[in-house]
C-alpha cells in the first residue's frame, strides 16, 4: 500500500491518488490478493461540496486508501495548485474496466443498488459481453434498515471479490463504511448512476464533452429542474472554494 501513499495529495478538504487508471488498477489487483476489506472513492466537485458540510462524510471519504479524480473540476483545481495528477480516472470508466479485469482474472462480482429492473439488465448486459464473468449476487437498492442484516450477510457470504454500490452520495459512502468488515469483500466501490447509463436508462455526456470538462453541462440539460443548484449554484461554490485555498497557500507560503 506504500506505493499508493506516495502518490497521495492534499488538495482542499480531501486527497487525491496521483494515479492513472492503469496504476489504479494495478493498485486494486494488490488489495484483492490481500483480502482486506477496502472502500474506494473517485471525488468531483459535488462531494467537496458536500464534504465542507459533512465532517463525518470528510472522515469517510479521507480515510480510503485510494482517492480517484472523478470531475473535470478536480482536474483544473489541481492544475491551479500544481498537484501532478496524471489523468482522470471516472468513477463511471473505472467501474467498467474492472468488470472486464474481472472476466479475464476470474474475480467475483457483486452488483448492489439502482431499481429492480435496472440491475437485472446490468447483470444480463456484461454476463453477454464477458461470458466468463462470474456475477455472485446482485439486489435492488430499495430495502430498509430492517433489512439490512440479511442483505449484509448474503453479501458476505457471495464470496465477491468486487461490490458495485450504485447509490448517490453521500449515502453510498455511509453504507459501504458502515457495512465495510461485515461485508468481508476485498473491494467496495460506489459508483453512482452507473448502472442506469449501463442500462441504458440514462445517456453519459459524448466522448467530446467529457474531453472538455463538459460532462456535468450534459447532465444538468437533461434534468436541470433536479440538477440546476447542483451544478449552477455547487460549481460556483466549488470555484470560489478553490480560488479561497489558493490565496490561503500564496499567503501561508509568504510569511
Amino acid at each position: 500500500m506504500n506505493s499508493l501513499v506516495d502518490k497521495r495529495y492534499p488538495i482542499l478538504n480531501t486527497y487525491v491518488n496521483a494515479m492513472s487508471m492503469d496504476e489504479t488498477v494495478n493498485a486494486i489487483e494488490k488489495m484483492i490478493e490481500r483480502r482486506v476489506p477496502v472502500q474506494h472513492v473517485v471525488i468531483n466537485a459535488l462531494k467537496v461540496n458536500l464534504m465542507r458540510k459533512d465532517e463525518n462524510l470528510r472522515r469517510i471519504v479521507n480515510e480510503c486508501p485510494l482517492i480517484n479524480a472523478d470531475g473535470a473540476s478536480i482536474i483544473l483545481a489541481a492544475k491551479l495548485l500544481k498537484i501532478p495528477l496524471k489523468e482522470r480516472v471516472t468513477g463511471f470508466d473505472l467501474f467498467v474496466r474492472l468488470v472486464e479485469e474481472a472476466s479475464v482474472r476470474n474475480y467475483k462480482i457483486y452488483l448492489f443498488g439502482a431499481r429492480e429492473e435496472v440491475v437485472k439488465k446490468v447483470k444480463t448486459i456484461f454476463e453477454r459481453k464477458y461470458p466468463t464473468l462470474q456475477i455472485v449476487g446482485y439486489r435492488n437498492g430499495y430495502f430498509t434498515e430492517a433489512d439490512e442484516p440479511e442483505i449484509v450477510r448474503d453479501m458476505a457470504e457471495s464470496g465477491a471479490d468486487m461490490m458495485f454500490v450504485a447509490f448517490s452520495s453521500p449515502k453510498k459512502e455511509y453504507w459501504i463504511r458502515r457495512y465495510l468488515k461485515e461485508l468481508n469483500i476485498p473491494f467496495v466501490m460506489g459508483v453512482g448512476g452507473s448502472f442506469d447509463v449501463i442500462a441504458g436508462t440514462t445517456k453519459r455526456a459524448p466522448l467530446w464533452m467529457q474531453k472538455c470538462g463538459m460532462e456535468w453541462f450534459y447532465r444538468f440539460i437533461q434534468e436541470p429542474g433536479r440538477l440546476w443548484r447542483r451544478y449552477l449554484v455547487g460549481n460556483i461554490s466549488f470555484i470560489l472554494y478553490v480560488l479561497q485555498y489558493k490565496m490561503r497557500t500564496i499567503l501561508k507560503n509568504n510569511r
